[in-house]
């Protein structure tokens, strides 16, 4: 998965709170897992006036003018502020894979659901989870200020306004250093393939039958 270590971006707020998975990426979306191509299919309920299908031409489509990430002011967002309780409902890691093939890379919120946060830092969408207050003043800047835009900076656990104001937030340690080196679980196990080969080789020697192929019947 991409490393994050740092990413500025514009931020658009979803005034919601328990947005389930359902909402993020709609069941009838989730026949895939070939992990692309769920971009254009992000909030689809929420995005779109119509009900979308698998291989649709999204460009096409009735748009709704009043969700946020439609405005032309949010089309170019990468940071999202979301209410609490984030990702609720289903446990489909397609919700994180529509989320960062959208082009958002954060999503902070007052809390997530447990699977759903877990999913994100395995594939490299970084869940910021921040106290209330902070949240509200993020979602007044963005209000009052056009095209506001924050630093998120992993490597110092910290959040930069442009009036130079810092908040700081934590992840647990494990994640923290598999997102900033961009390891999902695949990248951990080929991480101590000269282990592994170690190993096989060992096991083979003193087993050697198992390395046999078995002859067709």
């Amino acid at each position: 998965m991409q490393k994050f270590t740092s990413h500025s971006g514009l931020v658009a707020v979803i005034h919601r709170d328990n947005i389930d998975t359902d909402a993020i990426i709609p069941k009838q979306f989730l026949k895939s897992i070939k992990k692309t191509g769920f971009g254009d299919y992000l909030f689809d309920a929420w995005r779109y006036l119509d009900v979308g299908y698998p291989g649709q031409d999204c460009k096409t489509r009735p748009i709704n003018p009043d969700f946020v990430l439609n405005l032309p002011e949010y089309k170019e967002a990468s940071i999202l502020v979301v209410g609490s309780n984030f990702g609720c409902g289903s446990s489909r890691e397609h919700a994180p894979w529509a989320i960062l093939q959208y082009g958002i890379r954060v999503v902070i919120s007052s809390s997530f659901a447990d699977i759903f946060y877990n999913n994100s830092l395995k594939n490299g969408l970084l869940p910021i989870t921040l106290p209330d207050s902070t949240l509200q003043e993020l979602r007044s800047w963005v209000a009052s200020t056009p095209g506001f835009r924050i630093t998120i900076d992993l490597e110092n656990n910290s959040i930069l306004l442009p009036s130079g104001k810092q908040f700081a937030f934590q992840l647990p340690a494990f994640q923290r250093e598999c997102i900033l080196n961009g390891w999902d679980d695949i990248g951990l196990t080929l991480a101590h393939q000269d282990k592994i080969k170690a190993f096989e080789k060992q096991y083979f020697q003193k087993f050697p039958w198992l390395a046999e192929t078995p002859s067709s019947v």
